[in-house]
């Protein structure tokens, strides 16, 4: 039975950031198996993130951004837009085959990191490590690192979670007349039918003549296909006013988005990484730099602690504001626009992309908190005991 240091079950975003922090570490010359099966030869999906540092990705960023537009409903029922200086921050773009070219690249130049394509179909552990079915195939790892949802995987129970799915459909577009502004993304724009969802589209311009469009969706019923480009083309052309366009490139995808905690240890040396570990935070769809600092401390957990445990815990501040918000999204997803709305209305970008990234202050959430419709809330949480107990638990700890 081959045997290697580190086998990452899975060689998306997680997985492969994990092994790039690997190789950049005095762990580089330990042995790495990547498994996927897929050869990630697609353009498939594009990551945004924003950041106000320098980062290891930058020379594969596609574009950047100063500038957003965020387009909802004020609390009257008009519409409502806002244009945004990101000040310090910047909106990065990367695309998926971009990322996935940069990061073997990167790893190929290390004679101990080994790619192979195959269905992963099981993790276990073993007597003297984890082990790993592949295609019919054993091997075994000193740690595993699985970020691959499979079926019979999860937790025993979803009672009392709130359970959605996150799905994005996405038409990069090029368009015969210069029709964008190059310097601003519009973020979240909320000009669609919500349908008791929460939906809203964002335009990444990277020229002025060609940009990315995407629809995305939390929803508990998935629309069918015709549904999608139905909304995509009456948002270019009714909303957008575009109705001279081509279809350059699609992408499309779904994740589960949920406040059930995900397990970080699945075996005495398996852990879960990415989306099956948490990563996405469920309320914004955003994941990307959430793996890059869960890789950065898996790895400083190796190198200090001889094991990748030792990563902080999840917020349970962030984690009580996330099952709130999700209570409305899948159950009044039409209240979420204004909520949204009010956000960015009332309070300074620095503020909301600290809060978006689970760094502000308590005072910083109280103030954020304060500036959103209040009845909403308060009728959520009064709806549901466990909300309450779970808030005043979240909150008095940090007071």
């Amino acid at each position: 039975m081959q045997h290697y240091d580190f086998i990452l079950a899975g060689g998306g975003a997680a997985g492969l950031s994990l092994a790039l922090h690997l190789v950049d570490s005095p762990l580089a010359g330990r042995s790495i198996l990547v498994l996927d099966k897929d050869p990630k030869e697609q353009d498939d999906r594009t990551w945004g993130f924003w950041t106000a540092r320098a980062g290891p990705y930058d020379e594969i960023v596609c574009r950047s951004w100063n500038r957003m537009q965020i387009a909802g409903e004020a609390a009257d029922g008009k519409d409502y837009s806002k244009w945004i200086d990101l000040q310090n921050y910047r909106y990065h773009a990367i695309r998926g085959l971009d990322f996935y070219r940069f990061a073997r690249r990167k790893l190929s130049a290390h004679s101990n990191v080994e790619f192979r394509q195959g269905v992963v179909t099981g993790v276990e552990d073993g007597e003297k490590g984890a082990l790993v079915h592949v295609d019919g195939q054993t091997m075994s790892g000193g740690w595993v690192f699985d970020s691959i949802f499979r079926r019979g995987d999860g937790q025993a129970t979803t009672e009392g979670f709130h359970n959605l799915k996150l799905l994005f459909k996405g038409w990069e577009i090029e368009t015969a007349n210069a029709v964008f502004d190059p310097q601003t993304i519009k973020l979240l724009d909320f000009r669609t039918p919500q349908n008791h969802d929460v939906r809203f589209f964002y335009v990444l311009p990277y020229t002025s003549s060609r940009a990315l469009v995407e629809y995305t969706l939390f929803t508990q019923t998935p629309p069918k296909r015709s549904e999608y480009e139905a909304a995509l083309r009456s948002y270019i052309v009714d909303t957008l006013g575009i109705s001279d366009f081509d279809i350059a490139r699609e992408e499309s995808g779904g994740l589960p988005v949920t406040d059930q905690p995900f397990p970080r240890r699945t075996g005495e040396r398996i852990m879960t990484i990415g989306a099956k570990g948490g990563r996405l935070k469920p309320t914004t769809g955003y994941a990307f730099s959430r793996i890059q600092k869960d890789s950065e401390r898996i790895v400083h957990s190796l190198v200090k602690r001889g094991h990748p445990f030792d990563v902080p815990g999840d917020s349970q501040v962030f984690g009580a504001l996330d099952a709130i918000l999700l209570e409305i999204m899948q159950n009044q997803g039409d209240q979420i626009k204004p909520v949204f709305t009010a956000l960015f209305r009332n309070n300074p970008i620095e503020r909301i992309l600290r809060f978006l990234d689970e760094e502000a202050s308590l005072a910083e959430i109280g103030a954020l908190m304060a500036s959103l419709p209040p009845g909403l809330f308060l009728r959520t949480l009064a709806r549901s005991k466990k909300l309450h107990r779970m808030t005043w638990r979240a909150v008095l700890p940090e007071m």
